[in-house]
């Protein structure tokens, strides 16, 4: 696992500088901030209690300061997560405002660090 998570790491703010680039129509404005994070559940995949979790992290994206979210599956065999969420916010002031909003601090507090097992955030900015 430590042998990998160097390159996901490096494969995964590739993809995600190469479908930022200029030319593409759908880029993200300049200083736009994504969110990252992969995770493995203590729960079995497609368990109940892995879709109960999913339903209340995807329900954070109801929080005013968040853009866009994404729940995604990792379907390489490079490392040992099994889900993400990504998320972007026009600036650091509305990250903050998510990080430190008592629906987040209450999900972590009462549902991440019970459930998630490992994870890995990347945290960028639109240049």
């Amino acid at each position: 696992m430590k042998f990998y998570r160097p390159i996901v790491i490096l494969v995964t703010v590739a993809m995600f500088m190469l479908t930022s680039c200029e030319s593409s129509t759908n880029s993200p404005e300049k200083g736009i901030i994504t969110h990252t994070v992969f995770f493995k559940l203590k729960h079995p995949k497609g368990s109940e209690a892995e879709k109960e979790f999913l339903a209340q992290a995807v329900a954070l994206k109801s929080i005013n300061t968040v853009m866009n979210m994404t729940q995604v599956t990792e379907i390489g065999q490079k490392n040992d997560f099994d889900l993400g969420l990504t998320m972007q916010f026009k600036n650091q002031a509305d990250y903050d405002t998510y990080s430190n909003h008592p629906d987040h601090v209450e999900f972590v507090k009462n549902v991440w660090d019970k459930e998630v097992v490992d994870f890995m955030e990347i945290d960028y900015i639109v240049e």
